[in-house]
């Protein structure tokens, strides 16, 4: 069985309702985006980062799958299917796929800030003040800022460098080291890239743009490589 290995990023959920940074305009509320997704802001003021991953809890907790991850799911009968997602949500478990590797946390989680070690989910949507550890420090959310380094980034590395198809579904590959991970992928491996915006990478003859949505390019790259 072959190995397809998929990259999202906020595009994979954007029919989902949840919406991007890049739809906020770069704010939230009046704050710039890196001043409420940093380590500089939790220690500036945590009770507002804690506020903002709340209300991106909430909204996460109304949404549901697409039919962009339900295709994936349904890709798994005819290929060994890979997720590397750079989405803190958890659709794509919610789906129902089975090998997800997220790049930059979870959102329904939280982790010391003493122990790294210690994750912890979350039951409903709020983290606040004064949610501790077992070891009592305060929990932040198990989600990587800007700034900070992407501990699974190696491994994400190891499962691009073994896929006989690559696939990237909505990130614009402006952010890294996400975006590094398409230099991995084998020179004989096609790469399909589905985003209804234009993508910003130099035409090969291996790699086909697929300019729809995430449900609309699933459904098509589905009938292009089953039937190749």
């Amino acid at each position: 069985m072959k190995k397809l290995v998929v990259l999202t990023g906020a595009g994979m959920s954007a029919e989902s309702g949840l919406r991007t940074f890049r739809e906020m305009g770069g704010l939230w509320e009046e704050y710039d985006i890196y001043e409420v997704a940093s380590p500089k802001a939790w220690q500036r003021d945590r009770s507002l980062v804690l506020r903002f991953y709340n209300e991106r809890r909430k909204q996460l907790l109304e949404a549901r799958p697409n039919e962009g991850h339900l295709g994936l799911v349904d890709l798994e009968k005819d290929f060994e299917v890979f997720i590397i997602t750079q989405n803190i949500d958890d659709l794509h478990e919610r789906a129902g796929s089975s090998r997800i590797l997220h790049l930059h946390g979870e959102l329904r989680k939280s982790r010391s800030t003493a122990d790294p070690d210690l994750i912890y989910d979350i039951d409903g949507w709020k983290l606040e003040e004064g949610d501790l550890c077992e070891k009592g420090s305060q929990l932040r959310p198990h989600v990587v800022w800007f700034g900070e380094a992407v501990p699974a980034i190696q491994e994400a590395a190891s499962i691009a460098s073994s896929a006989d198809i690559f696939v990237i579904i909505g990130t614009s590959m402006n952010v890294y080291p996400a975006a590094g991970l398409i230099n991995y992928v084998p020179s004989s491996s096609p790469i399909f890239i589905i985003d209804p915006n234009e993508v910003n990478l130099p035409e090969h003859p291996r790699i086909r743009v697929i300019q729809k949505s995430a449900g609309e390019g699933v459904r098509l790259l589905k009938q292009e490589i089953r039937n190749a």
